[in-house]
């Protein structure tokens, strides 16, 4: 091969530099931002517990989601690793199902074993779900937070609340697949979904934002949903890809410990009737 055939120009691009100038001094900005709030509540009395819920609110939901984007760009794969993520960037769930089927067809079996699809994020549902934990009033539809795969936020999610306690759900979040894509190993399935079940109400460990925990063990989660499908539609039919990926022992984005086996249940809802209007 010739030195010109095996020379390769590197390019830069003004734009791109421009994009994460701005993209960094936006973390740096949010930094002083909360610096400065910070020192000013020991000058102002009592006038300080304001101070330092405003410190921490800028802290929790400016500065340190700002850094985790910066970081989470230069370090975490912009590829399928069997986890999604946080808005942030954080690696969140593991991705613990698989279905076949259509839309109308994962929904009616999921509805027939027992589940209720959650609200979308709006200002009014988060209102809501804020009130009925604080006060332990029912709220079957609240919302899920959203956790990206695809580059995309679930496309629907499904839960079951405990004992009237919103505070403590069964919860699942569905992805579609993109035309063509295959699991590692060369499956093909319609759907990818992270099943987990949130035990309390808490503070992130890597945000300090005020979030569902879950239950470390995201295995009994995974199982609990594949029984309630397969009881509510005898149609149902589920495959396990054995050790799809390494038995781990990690966190999700809220700094929760998630273990797992590593298999993947994929559940064939394809016989299942379409849900009628």
């Amino acid at each position: 091969m010739d030195d010109e055939g095996s020379t390769r120009t590197r390019r830069y691009s003004i734009g791109i530099a421009i994009d994460w100038f701005f993209f960094v001094f936006a973390g740096l900005a949010a930094i002083w931002l909360a610096y400065l709030s910070f020192t000013e509540t020991f000058q102002v009395g009592w006038w300080g517990i304001a101070w330092v819920i405003v410190f921490w609110v800028l802290l929790a939901y400016l500065v340190l989601p700002r850094l985790h984007r910066i970081l989470t760009s230069i370090y975490v794969p912009d590829y399928f690793i069997g986890r999604a993520r946080t808005s942030d960037g954080l690696l969140g769930d593991p991705v613990n199902l698989a279905f076949l089927g259509d839309a109308d067809q994962v929904e009616r079996a999921m509805v027939t074993g027992g589940w209720t699809k959650a609200d979308p994020v709006t200002l009014g549902s988060s209102l809501r779900i804020i009130t009925s934990t604080v006060t332990r009033r029912s709220y079957h539809e609240a919302p899920v937070s959203p956790l990206f795969l695809f580059d995309r936020q679930q496309d629907f999610a499904y839960q079951q609340e405990v004992d009237g306690n919103p505070a403590q759900r069964h919860h699942v979040r569905f992805w579609r697949c993109p035309d063509g894509w295959l699991l590692p190993g060369g499956r093909r399935v319609d759907w990818v979904a992270a099943g987990t079940f949130d035990t309390s109400v808490g503070l992130s460990l890597f945000t300090l934002q005020v979030t569902h925990k879950i239950d470390a063990d995201t295995d009994v989660e995974r199982d609990h949903i594949v029984a309630t499908v397969t009881a509510g539609e005898p149609t149902v039919a589920v495959d396990v890809i054995e050790d799809f990926s390494t038995g781990y022992h990690a966190r999700n984005g809220g700094g929760d410990s998630i273990t797992t086996d590593g298999d993947l249940p994929i559940v064939d809802v394809r016989a299942v009737g379409r849900m009628t209007p």
